[in-house]
């Protein structure tokens, strides 16, 4: 059971936003980051990202990933839009934790891939789960919205909400020699909307 706890403005480097807590049975805490909302004007679909936490992206700026340049391309991009949010969801590591994804790393160092890291551990591709967003998203009166993702994992998981995503919209950003590996196998090996042509450019 996911609940709304509190809010506030919230000025950022990328413009001036709301955050909004809410928290589920065992107390931990999501975010939504919105702008314009909720939004009165029916021809401005919202613009929207569900982004998991990465405290090595996000807060580090590690090139591992492209994390923290999706985070912040997606909050330039609301803000551009006027009506959109973010929800921050702490599923680190796609829902394995901040320890899991380190001893994944050390794996990774070792020359196995992102997913191969994780099965090596006896630990699920992917363990993220979306059924929170359907309550921070019906708390701000979103029924429609164009999603930044390439995943289409997080497509279906909305639309089975009954939320109706009029567009996806690709956020290929900060690809870099660190990094080019772990979004191939994103695109070959999870059914990621990335192709080599994405990653050569």
């Amino acid at each position: 059971m996911y609940q709304f706890i509190t809010k506030a403005n919230l000025p950022t480097m990328h413009g001036e936003f709301e955050i909004h807590i809410f928290e589920n049975e065992d107390k931990q805490e999501h975010v939504l980051l919105t702008k314009g909302l909720p939004n009165h004007d029916n021809d401005t679909i919202p613009l929207i990202r569900i982004h998991s936490e990465c405290l090595t992206g996000d807060a580090f700026g590690s090139l591992k990933c492209d994390c923290g340049p999706q985070l912040n391309a997606a909050m330039q991009a609301i803000n551009a839009h006027g009506c959109g949010a973010i929800l921050y969801l702490r599923q680190e590591g796609r829902g394995i934790g901040l320890t899991n994804k380190i001893r994944a790393y050390a794996l990774q160092d070792q020359g196995h891939d992102t997913l191969e890291a994780n099965l090596l551990l006896g630990l699920p591709a992917d363990a993220r789960t979306y059924e929170m967003c359907e309550v921070m998203l019906k708390s701000v009166g979103i029924k429609q919205a164009r999603l930044l993702t390439n995943n289409p994992n997080k497509v279906k998981g909305l639309t089975d909400m009954g939320i109706d995503i009029i567009e996806r919209v690709p956020l290929i950003v900060g690809v870099n020699p660190h990094n080019q590996d772990y979004l191939n196998v994103k695109g070959q090996k999870m059914s990621h909307h990335i192709s080599q042509q994405d990653l050569d450019h």
